[in-house]
């Protein structure tokens, strides 16, 4: 069953479709300020029609339409630095953010069309060659090329995922597959090393650290592939991928430090989607192997990662694009292990940058330089960014659009 299906088909029992949510404690509205407005309900309506504003105004504004080859814009308005094309990741973004329009309620449908196109323009950042793999910038003739980021190559693989999970063409199963071979070329064998194992960041002889986020993704994407294929070599490296980050990463539980240098430092930074790529590894870890060791754990990151990230403005302040991440792997475990935290957080997230971050009078969202925070006016909007609040507005769409039983 699809991914987006199965969440459809689990998701708790919601009183006539509604979600409760809290007033944003930092909107920028005086009338938002914390604690002036009672509790609301939020209807999978309104939030399908957050998520077509957002998506039209990513589509107004940062899409550069057939004549420039599908692509997009890296913001708007484009600044000086700027590339004539956006980066790969936000490109993915933009890609994922369809595939999720094709699940609303009710009007998925007229978007089936925008998202089959978003994978034929992918493939305009793929380069061949003895390593080939998904460039960060375009390659000839429209670019000048990048590297190939492992990490970037792991996202638009699960997109894919994501995608052949919603229309069962075979060719993006196939594509997914195809990057197996690219990310497992960063597993770093040299023993010598510190927690021996992990990722490289960057295909690059320059590449100077291991980093949890290809680690993790690339074991996501392994084991999904696993409960598709039944293919053994898919789950040996899942559970190597995933073991590594769980050793050799874990802070805490549901907490992943970010990187470790080859000169034998560690980057203490946490990211939302670190914390959620490890939840959805083990939640397909159990899927696929029906092993309660690995449900237990995405239980225990969940709960601990929750009670870290809604602490305070820590879970405003995270770039928007990685909170996409967390909530869905936090979405795809409540499908298998109900708690109602998880919708409660999210949607308590995306109501209150709804009211916080977004000009109403473009529909574009804007977050201070890190992509997260403050509505900061003289920002750019970035398709990165926008791309992200439609697919987690399109997310709750889906989960809350009708009265569930919990399977």
């Amino acid at each position: 069953m699809p991914r987006s299906l199965l969440l459809r088909a689990t998701a708790p029992v919601l009183c006539a479709g509604l979600l409760w949510t809290a007033a944003p404690a930092h909107a920028q509205d005086t009338a938002h300020t914390k604690g002036s407005e009672p509790a609301r309900p939020v209807s999978s309506g309104t939030w399908a029609d957050r998520a077509t504003g957002a998506y039209r105004a990513l589509q107004d504004n940062l899409y550069q339409g057939p004549g420039s080859h599908g692509l997009y814009l890296e913001q708007t308005p484009r600044q000086a630095t700027d590339q004539e094309h956006s980066y790969l990741w936000p490109f993915r973004e933009a890609a994922q953010a369809a595939v999720d329009m094709q699940e609303l309620p009710g009007t998925g449908s007229a978007y089936r069309q925008d998202a089959a196109e978003r994978f034929d323009t992918a493939q305009l950042y793929h380069t061949g060659g003895e390593r080939p793999g998904y460039a960060s910038y375009l390659p000839a003739p429209l670019g000048g090329g990048g590297d190939v980021y492992y990490d970037d190559n792991a996202v638009v693989a699960l997109t894919q995922l994501d995608q052949y999970e919603a229309t069962g063409d075979k060719r993006l199963l196939k594509r997914a597959e195809q990057v197996v071979p690219v990310v497992s070329r960063a597993w770093d064998d040299d023993t010598a090393k510190a927690c021996p194992g992990g990722m490289d960041w960057f295909d690059s002889p320059n590449n100077t650290i291991r980093a949890t986020n290809v680690t993790a993704l690339s074991a996501q994407l392994a084991a999904r592939l696993y409960t598709h294929t039944h293919d053994r070599a898919y789950l040996d490296r899942a559970e190597q991928w995933y073991g590594w980050v769980h050793s050799c990463m874990r802070k805490a539980p549901g907490l992943y430090v970010n990187d470790r240098g080859d000169d034998g430092s560690t980057n203490e930074t946490l990211w939302t989607y670190n914390s959620g790529a490890m939840i959805g590894t083990a939640t397909a870890l159990y899927r696929g192997t029906g092993d309660t060791t690995y449900l237990k754990n995405a239980v225990e990151d969940a709960t601990g990662s929750l009670a870290y990230w809604t602490e305070g403005s820590r879970l405003h302040d995270q770039p928007a694009v990685f909170n996409s991440f967390y909530f869905k792997d936090l979405l795809d475990l409540d499908a298998v292990r109900h708690d109602p935290a998880y919708l409660k957080a999210i949607s308590a997230y995306a109501d209150s940058t709804y009211k916080s971050n977004r000009d109403p009078a473009t529909g574009l969202f804007r977050f201070q330089p890190s992509n997260g925070g403050d509505y900061d006016p003289a920002a750019p909007a970035a398709t990165l960014n926008q791309s992200a609040m439609v697919q987690i507005f399109a997310t709750l769409a889906e989960t809350t659009h009708q009265p569930r039983r919990h399977a």
